[in-house]
């Protein structure tokens, strides 16, 4: 069995837990779990987040909002992210981003919202975790021009683009995607990225690994992953665990 897993992005808060949710973080830790990064994706779930972190010890709070979430949002939301984010469980501003997969009619609020975000984050010296879905140079673009630290969850670029991402010095978030059959351009970043700047994480209920795939995910599947990061770079999986449980510590201040 397996020890020392840190979920680096998880989603505790989704109505896909409402049945067993007490049930489930209940067990983790005797599943060799030891921490978790549960991320709201707009104000609602930001603040259940901060709940479920102050309930358990092993879980910490990301509080911001998801670019599918930027429509109809109060005028003074980021004044109410700021009063969150103060609570000493909240460890980051995330998830935050840009999404044109699902939307492309909506690329300016996304944009101005990301931003507004990224500069919370400044002025509160906290670390960033970073969506990014078909939108890898409008990303790149504003991560350059504010080089925030924090991570890119999920990571869907070009190994190309990962070097870009790490010479600003931020991480790249590997889940269940690097093991299914078609994750060529995932397992060329996993080739590339340097152990030490390498996060695992679920983004649970979604993107289980296989061989569990279709399933409901969460943060008991992480060794899947490991186990196939260990395959690509020759090493140990529990080496995988250990270091990334060490690097997402060390990005998130815990």
């Amino acid at each position: 069995m397996y020890s020392n897993i840190f979920d680096s992005h998880a989603h505790y808060t989704d109505k896909a837990f409402d049945d067993d949710r007490k049930i489930m973080l209940d067990s983790l830790t005797e599943s060799g779990i030891c921490g978790v990064i549960n991320c709201g994706a707009d104000i609602e779930s930001s603040v259940f987040s901060v709940e479920l972190a102050k309930e358990y010890p092993f879980i910490y709070a990301a509080c911001g909002v998801h670019p599918e979430e930027v429509d109809d949002l109060p005028e003074k939301y980021i004044q109410t992210l700021r009063k969150m984010l103060q609570n000493q469980k909240c460890v980051a501003v995330g998830e935050i981003g840009l999404d044109y997969y699902w939307r492309k009619d909506n690329k300016e609020l996304q944009k101005k919202v990301f931003e507004e975000q990224l500069c919370l984050a400044k002025e509160l010296n906290l670390p960033v975790i970073i969506h990014d879905r078909e939108a890898h140079e409008d990303t790149l673009e504003i991560l350059k021009k504010h080089k925030p630290k924090g991570v890119l969850h999920c990571f869907s670029g070009s190994a190309e683009t990962a070097k870009e991402v790490l010479k600003l010095g931020m991480y790249i978030g590997l889940g269940g995607a690097l093991t299914f059959k078609n994750a060529r351009k995932a397992v060329e970043v996993a080739e590339i990225l340097p152990l030490d700047r390498l996060l695992l994480e679920t983004d649970c209920p979604y993107m289980a690994p296989v061989p569990m795939r279709g399933k409901r995910n969460f943060s008991g599947y992480i060794p899947y992953v490991a186990e196939k990061v260990a395959e690509i770079k020759g090493i140990d999986p529990q080496t995988v665990l250990d270091v990334t449980a060490e690097n997402t510590r060390t990005l998130f201040g815990i």
